[in-house]
């Protein structure tokens, strides 16, 4: 069942890792609102195609979705519920910073049709929050958490970043004992990557800060798998874990190759064969949709780079890489250049299959870009 993601460009302040789109301004906020609830209406025959399409999953990422009041919520459930049929049991996620979730704001939140919350918790020590100039502070982010528990919002996941020059092994250690003492279903835990035209790559550049030490990465990873299955985690996808299978539901269908709508500037989308993306740039987003258009470009999705997307998603997951769908869907030529090139990583150890599908070992997740990528059809 497909799902819709809607990006909200606003933040109160740039982390210095970021790369997503987002602006520090919001007075262009309603502006945007309005423009948001015109590529709704524009893209309401975006899953025609799909016979009886019913909504599972809606998630507000951003940006700072958690920025948006009640009322500016209610507006966009009333367009989505105009145009869509979204399922009464569908997964309603919302991103949020600690430093947004007050009483005042939770409460909101319980009388909204949001049902969980991404919380961008990072780290719970002071000094990683203002390395990584986060908004909000160590305490709030444990009293945002149980804050929304204590309102009810139980269905909650929290961000870790891993990585970080500031964190040793100890410390990362104790940031995951007291995301386990939250008591939270699921945790996402990424590790610190220095993307392109970030403030953080221009401050290692400038030797403001230390770079990203590798093999640290790597250790603070290993004790991630560790101590995750020692508290009963699932680590269904190479990031993500849960308990009782309370997993994603919106991402999973990302790396289940399910049709998506992207929303917002910047918002990607995805229809079995076409990838579309709209643009980066809040001015033009709203200037193109108060001509009723939406600024996109789109890319008809080749067959190698439709099975090479196929590998990539799905070698991440604890559901691994189906070879019969391989076969099925790309055919057996697809499939021998995949056995072919797994076989070093068979004999690695980084590799191993079970009922016929790819799955990859502690040791392979270390590698996993790599593996997917020898896979890859060129």
């Amino acid at each position: 069942m497909p799902g819709i993601y809607i990006h909200i460009p606003f933040c109160k302040k740039a982390c210095h890792y970021c790369d997503f789109h987002f602006s520090t301004s919001l007075q262009n906020k309603k502006t945007f609102l309005s423009a948001l609830g015109k590529e709704i209406e524009i893209q309401k025959k975006f899953f025609e195609k799909e016979t009886a399409t019913v909504i599972n999953t809606v998630y507000f990422g951003g940006g700072t979705p958690s920025l948006l009041s009640y009322d500016e919520l209610a507006v966009i459930f009333e367009k989505l519920n105009a145009h869509f049929t979204i399922s009464p049991n569908a997964e309603i996620t919302l991103e949020a910073n600690p430093d947004d979730l007050n009483s005042a704001k939770l409460k909101e939140l319980t009388a909204s049709p949001i049902n969980r919350l991404s919380i961008g918790i990072q780290s719970f020590y002071e000094d990683d929050l203002k390395w990584m100039n986060r908004a909000h502070n160590a305490e709030q982010a444990i009293s945002s958490v149980k804050g929304a528990q204590d309102k009810g919002l139980e269905n909650i996941t929290i961000d870790l970043i891993y990585g970080i020059p500031t964190l040793d092994n100890t410390k990362w250690k104790n940031n995951l004992q007291k995301a386990f003492e939250l008591s939270v279903p699921h945790i996402s835990a990424y590790c610190l990557t220095v993307e392109p035209r970030t403030a953080l790559a221009d401050m290692i550049k400038k030797k403001k800060v230390l770079n990203i030490n590798e093999q640290q990465s790597i250790e603070h990873f290993t004790i991630l798998v560790e101590e995750m299955k020692q508290h009963n985690f699932v680590q269904y996808e190479i990031s993500n874990f849960c308990k009782n299978k309370r997993y994603s539901k919106h991402n999973s269908n990302y790396w289940k190759g399910e049709s998506y709508l992207g929303l917002g500037p910047s918002a990607h989308s995805f229809d079995g064969k076409n990838r579309q993306w709209n643009v980066s740039n809040n001015a033009l987003y709203i200037n193109s949709l108060t001509n009723n258009k939406i600024n996109f470009e789109r890319e008809e999705l080749s067959e190698k780079k439709r099975y090479n997307e196929y590998i990539l998603t799905t070698l991440r997951t604890m559901w691994g890489t189906s070879l019969n769908h391989i076969k099925q869907v790309f055919g057996e030529e697809y499939l021998q250049h995949c056995i072919k090139e797994a076989q070093i990583y068979f004999s690695n150890l980084d590799l191993m299959e079970q009922e016929k599908k790819l799955l990859l070992t502690d040791k392979g997740k270390l590698i996993a870009d790599k593996i997917a990528s020898d896979l890859f059809v060129i």
